[in-house]
């Protein structure tokens, strides 16, 4: 087998038995294209490699100064790789097996307070054509902790809010069902009912919750302007994305003392690890609190 029936395959195999986001798709085959040029340069063939092999490419990886994270995620490439060639029976034992990942410090994403929040919410126009769409946006962003791929994806046919509930389609086009709370329902009924209701559309989005001018579905670059406006017109000096709403979500809930199961089935975690850095966040939380009222702190 040569490389480009190899990666070929490999492709489809993510695409459609992983299925995996082209995004993570594409992060696997850069990993893979490495091995090839370092195995085409040492005159190598990638389905005899042994273990030696493969230290020496990561050796020799190395030596461009890449950082942790990426060794790691070139690492997780490589193991998918060759376990995708011995579940085909391609290669006897693989070669990757017992190779280890470097460890990696956790960082913390950044959260807002609640009062932060509020202040971002307030700061909206609800005069203006847009305004009661974008309050709908960051009360769902942070009522229901979405990714913004996800909010953008959002389907009105799988709104159910008679039972309180949404379903969201997210990484691997995996779905899974979200609490909505009062508030969210009601900014969203607010929009769905009296904005996007007289609002012209395009027939291939008439199942979109949120468009935008044109009759479309907005873009992931839009959700991001529209709360980078905000924060600079509050004074926000921390640097924020859809995303903080999401980890706001989770780290409020973990800081309420929600079940930690609870919290990843609701982010769509596909491992409870994932969920785990919030408890370290609420761990933060509980730290500052000393530190600004034990009087021996």
């Amino acid at each position: 087998m040569n490389w480009d029936i190899a990666i070929q395959d490999f492709k489809r195999y993510l695409r459609l038995e992983r299925g995996l986001a082209s995004n993570s798709i594409e992060a696997y085959l850069n990993d893979v294209s490495k091995l090839r040029v370092y195995c085409e340069d040492m005159q190598l063939d990638f389905v005899h490699l042994t273990i030696v092999n493969i230290q020496a490419f990561l050796i020799w990886v190395n030596s461009f100064g890449i950082s942790r994270y990426t060794q790691s995620r070139l690492i997780s490439g490589l193991k998918s790789f060759y376990a995708y060639l011995q579940l085909e029976g391609l290669i006897i034992a693989n070669p990757t097996a017992l190779i280890e990942s470097p460890r990696l410090n956790r960082k913390l994403p950044s959260v807002l307070s609640i009062e932060e929040i509020d202040a971002l919410i307030a700061a909206l126009d609800l005069s203006t054509a847009e305004g009661p769409r974008n309050k709908a946006i960051l009360e769902i962003l942070y009522g229901c902790g979405l990714r913004v791929s996800e909010l953008i994806n959002l389907k009105k046919s799988n709104l159910f809010l008679e039972v309180e509930f949404i379903k969201v389609e997210g990484k691997g086009s995996k779905e899974r069902l979200v609490p909505i709370g009062q508030q969210a329902i009601k900014y969203l009924k607010l929009y769905l009912e009296e904005v996007r209701i007289h609002q012209a559309q395009k027939a291939e989005f008439a199942d979109f919750v949120f468009l935008n001018k044109r009759g479309t579905s907005l873009s992931r670059v839009m959700i991001f302007i529209i709360i980078k406006d905000l924060a600079a017109k509050i004074g926000l000096t921390k640097t924020i994305s859809p995303h903080t709403f999401r980890h706001s979500f989770a780290s409020h809930l973990v800081e309420g003392g929600a079940d930690l199961r609870a919290v990843q089935d609701m982010l769509g975690h596909e491992s409870i690890t994932t969920t785990e850095i919030y408890t370290h966040i609420d761990k933060e939380y509980l730290h500052s609190i000393i530190t600004q009222y034990h009087p021996r702190s």
